[in-house]
């Protein structure tokens, strides 16, 4: 049963007996919030290098495709500027997939309860996950933008062809004028193989744009498989290092405890020898004295 009405009505009453009495009606005080983690400054640094390159790609995304100039925006870009922005856009993310390993190592390194380090490990991986996203922003516009490239390539390739061949092509005739007619058989003959040459170049030249497509695509795919199993593979390296950490300090523990046998067996051998030696001054006075 629904009483949101009757609760309604007992606090407008509370409130007229309170406003009659002239009492003043106390806010709710909300808890404060506990001190900052100074751990979360690193988290925070690479989410702000994250989200600066987001920006920046988002921004100028539609000028980095823009390979034909066939969008009227007010950017225009050169191949020189999108080398640029490949090389800004690897920089950033090599430096934040540098920066999240040595966040996890500084972690790995602190005194922390279970739930801290749950709470330090779902950061990590949020940080893994927005820097992915982005990285496949990029991965997926390098790869349009190549396979632009080699569509203009493309093209440029077949007019330049087709030119060839209007070139050597003999003046055309008025349209009741029969062409075969005024050709000879060995002309018939060139311009067929011409035609023939032509196509198969045509052809070839398709093949290969075709192959290099999906050679682009196949290469895009790949580097974003890199940059997975690079993160993935950060864990592996962390776990790697703390492994080797253990095992200098049991070697070095393992020394110590050779060392300490070591003078234990040192100092056996010594009341070994003087009870020899013991022994064998009393033999020998023992010898004297009989004799």
């Amino acid at each position: 049963m629904d009483i949101t009405i009757l609760f309604k009505a007992c606090v407008k009453t509370v409130r007229t007996t309170n406003k009659a009495l002239g009492l003043k009606e106390s806010k709710p005080s909300l808890p404060k919030s506990g001190p900052k983690d100074p751990n979360l400054a690193t988290a925070k640094e690479v989410v702000k290098q994250i989200t600066h390159l987001q920006t920046f790609l988002l921004e100028n995304k539609a000028a980095y495709l823009n390979v034909l100039n066939y969008l009227s925006t007010n950017k225009t870009m050169t191949e020189v500027d999108r080398e640029q922005i490949d090389t800004t856009a690897e920089k950033i993310v090599n430096a934040c997939t540098s920066l999240i390993g040595d966040y996890k190592k500084e972690i790995s390194k602190l005194p922390k309860s279970k739930q801290k380090e749950e709470h330090y490990q779902n950061v990590v991986d949020s940080l893994e996950r927005y820097l992915k996203s982005v990285s496949k922003i990029y991965t997926e516009a390098k790869a349009i933008r190549v396979k632009r490239v080699l569509e203009t390539h493309k093209v440029a390739k077949l007019e330049t062809i087709g030119g060839k061949g209007n070139l050597e092509l003999p003046p055309v005739s008025p349209p009741p004028v029969d062409i075969e007619d005024q050709l000879s058989v060995e002309e018939m003959q060139m311009f067929e193989s011409e035609n023939e040459m032509l196509y198969n170049e045509l052809n070839s030249t398709s093949e290969e744009v075709k192959q290099m497509e999906s050679k682009v695509v196949h290469i895009a795919e790949l580097q974003e498989l890199f940059t997975e199993k690079v993160l993935q593979q950060e864990q592996d390296i962390e776990r790697i290092a703390n492994n080797v950490v253990g095992a200098t300090s049991n070697m070095r523990d393992a020394n110590e405890q050779i060392r300490q046998a070591i003078q234990r067996n040192a100092g056996l051998r010594v009341w070994v020898l003087f009870f020899l030696l013991v022994m064998s001054f009393s033999l020998l006075f023992l010898d004297w004295y009989n004799d």
